[in-house]
C-alpha cells in the first residue's frame, strides 16, 4: 500500500487529521491499494501538508471512483520556537511571513484542471502553526538552524474550491478589470512569480478569459466584468 503511515507523520499532519476527523470515520483505511487518511463513508479526506504532486498517484486512481476532499493547509501565522542541542527553549517570536489563500496556486499550479472534476475539493486551511527549530551546523540557511516539526496552533478559515470559479474568490477588492500579473501582482501583496501562478490556475481551468497580450504580457478578463477603484482604469489590450 501506498502511504506514510502514522508512525511517520507530523505532528501538524496528525493534528490537522484529528481535527477533520468525525464519529465513524476510518483512520488510514485501506483503500483499492492505497491508503485513506480518513474514510467517511465513500470519500476520501486527505491531509496534504507538502506539495499537492505527491497526491497524483492516488487521485489517478481513486478519483474517479470516489469523492476527495483534499485540506492542504497554508500558515497565516507562524511562531518561531529555538531549542538548543538539548532540547531546552531558547527564544519564541512571531515570524513576519503571513500566508495568505492565494499562495495554494504555487501547488495547484501542477493541475489546475483538477477543480473541473465532480469528485474533487480542495480546502485551503489558514492555520496558526509553531515551527519548532533546533541548531545543526549542517544546515547552511536559517543561519544553521533546522526545523525540526511543525504543530498546529489552531485553524484560522477554510477556503473551499471545488470548482473553477470558486478560485475567482481568491482575488482581491479592487483589482483592475481586465488585469494583468503586475496588477495582481501589486493587489495580492506577492511576487510577480506567485502572481503568475494564480494566472495561469485562473486560465487552465477556465474561471476567466484571456483578453489578448499588453505590454505586460498577458491581460485577462473576470467574467461579467467588476467594477474598477477610481484610481484604477481598465486595462486595455494591445
Amino acid at each position: 500500500m501506498n502511504a506514510i503511515g502514522s508512525l511517520n507523520e507530523s505532528p501538524l499532519h496528525a493534528a490537522l487529521k484529528e481535527r477533520y476527523r468525525r464519529p465513524g470515520d476510518l483512520v488510514e483505511a485501506p483503500l483499492r491499494g492505497f491508503v485513506a487518511d480518513l474514510l467517511r463513508g465513500d470519500q476520501l479526506i486527505e491531509i496534504q501538508t507538502c506539495g499537492l504532486t505527491s497526491l497524483g498517484k492516488k487521485l489517478d486512481h481513486l478519483l474517479d471512483h470516489h469523492p476527495i476532499r483534499v485540506v492542504h493547509p497554508i500558515a497565516a501565522e507562524t511562531w518561531i520556537l529555538k531549542l538548543d542541542s538539548q532540547g531546552q527553549r531558547l527564544s519564541r517570536r512571531k515570524s513576519p511571513r503571513r500566508g495568505i489563500a492565494a499562495d495554494v496556486c504555487s501547488e495547484l499550479v501542477a493541475y489546475p484542471s483538477l477543480l473541473s472534476h465532480p469528485n474533487f475539493v480542495l480546502e485551503v486551511a489558514l492555520v496558526q502553526v509553531e515551527e519548532v527549530r533546533q541548531p545543526d551546523r549542517s544546515v547552511r540557511r536559517r543561519q544553521g538552524w533546522r526545523v525540526q516539526e511543525r504543530r498546529l496552533i489552531a485553524v484560522v478559515e477554510t477556503v473551499e474550491l471545488g470548482a473553477p470559479e470558486a478560485l475567482l474568490g481568491l482575488l482581491p477588492a479592487g483589482l483592475p478589470d481586465p488585469f494583468d500579473t503586475a496588477d495582481l501582482a501589486k493587489a495580492l501583496g506577492r511576487t510577480r512569480h506567485l502572481a503568475q501562478q494564480v494566472a495561469y490556475c485562473l486560465r487552465e481551468s477556465g474561471a476567466v478569459q484571456v483578453e489578448g497580450r499588453g505590454r505586460g504580457g498577458i491581460v485577462y478578463r473576470l467574467p461579467g466584468g467588476r467594477a474598477l477603484l477610481p484610481d484604477q482604469p481598465a486595462r486595455k489590450a494591445k
